[in-house]
């Protein structure tokens, strides 16, 4: 997948991180007490990761906005199917992420 899209570089090593299975180098870009969001609804961000890391991935990326933070494209979600989704990174003023927000695209 061409990920030049991905205009921020730390988004852009995190995501190759996400893609590849790679739990350890992802998570080293979030602060220890990061926070997350499902479809609005909070959810343990640690467990997300070491249960989707790798094996839920995007399959386009097909729109970066908010300063490249948030990418948007088709993602298949294992047992839940393919379908478009959103990634929402805040950046605090470390460079680390501090909160992912997730959820299906519109």
């Amino acid at each position: 997948m061409d990920t030049n899209k991905l205009t921020n570089e730390t988004v852009r090593t995190a995501f190759d991180a996400w893609q590849t299975g790679d739990t350890k180098t992802f998570l080293s870009f979030f602060t220890p007490d990061a926070t997350m969001t499902d479809d609005g609804n909070p959810r343990n961000f640690q467990n997300f990761v070491k249960e989707a890391c790798g094996k839920e991935v995007f399959l386009t990326i097909d729109t970066v906005e908010n300063e490249g933070k948030e990418i948007k494209g088709n993602f298949k979600a294992g047992n839940w199917g393919t379908f478009p989704v959103f990634f929402k990174f805040h950046q605090n003023i470390n460079g680390k992420f501090d909160r992912l927000d997730i959820g299906q695209a519109k």
